[in-house]
């Protein structure tokens, strides 16, 4: 039985991950980095601010320590700011899924943005009370492909009362978010916003966008 949704932020709810390609090549630029579009959409989609930058400097040699991965998460998140109050970032169709399952199932998100990027936005779209808890890049220290952040968020929706993992539809749209849905016993709806419909092939579902999708019908063919 479908008990909770829990959601994917960026890419997702919200239209974000083209700005978070700008601000990373930004902020790679300034340390004498190349990141191209075909890179970040490949290779690097779906990891956290530290996952990414990691990934990057690792790839070319460059000292991937703590402190130089805290320094360049905290340059991109200062340029990512003004951006995020000037700009309406929520897909169409966002708020009226979200507040039509409110009603009938139990609401989380579990992203790798950081926590004041989420709730702003939500905030803006009016969104902000329609989730019972919100896992945020802070709250981890393994981002997806790893389940912790699922975990954490299941741990967080058990302290109001009892759910199961088999009883959560995860709603995804990367290659990493699936795999950490998966590894965390959740089931997985992908969204192919992001990602092309086959690299998105092991979720348990697929459809365009949050508008396109048969929610009912869903859960019909896998929970019944």
């Amino acid at each position: 039985m479908l008990k909770a949704i829990i959601f994917d932020f960026d890419g997702v709810l919200a239209d974000t991950e083209p700005l978070h390609f700008r601000m990373f090549q930004q902020v790679l630029q300034g340390e004498g980095l190349p990141l191209s579009e075909h890179d970040y959409y490949e290779k690097y989609i779906g990891f956290d601010d530290r996952g990414c930058f990691h990934a990057v400097l690792s790839e070319h040699g460059r000292d991937a320590a703590p402190e130089t991965i805290h320094r360049l998460v905290e340059r991109k998140a200062a340029v990512m700011l003004g951006h995020l109050t000037t700009t309406r970032m929520v897909y169409p169709g966002a708020v009226e899924f979200v507040k039509n399952v409110a009603g009938r199932y139990r609401r989380a998100i579990v992203s790798g943005a950081l926590r004041h990027e989420i709730e702003m936005i939500l905030t803006t779209a009016g969104m902000r009370d329609d989730f019972e808890h919100i896992t945020a890049a802070e709250d981890v220290q393994d981002g997806k492909p790893e389940p912790e952040g699922y975990l954490h968020a299941l741990q967080a929706l058990n302290r109001r009362a009892p759910i199961l993992a088999s009883e959560c539809l995860v709603i995804e749209d990367t290659f990493f978010g699936i795999q950490a849905a998966h590894a965390a016993g959740m089931r997985c709806l992908a969204l192919s916003t992001t990602s092309p419909p086959d690299r998105l092939r092991t979720a348990d579902a697929v459809t365009a966008t949050l508008q396109d999708c048969d929610l009912a019908s869903l859960v019909r063919r896998l929970w019944t």
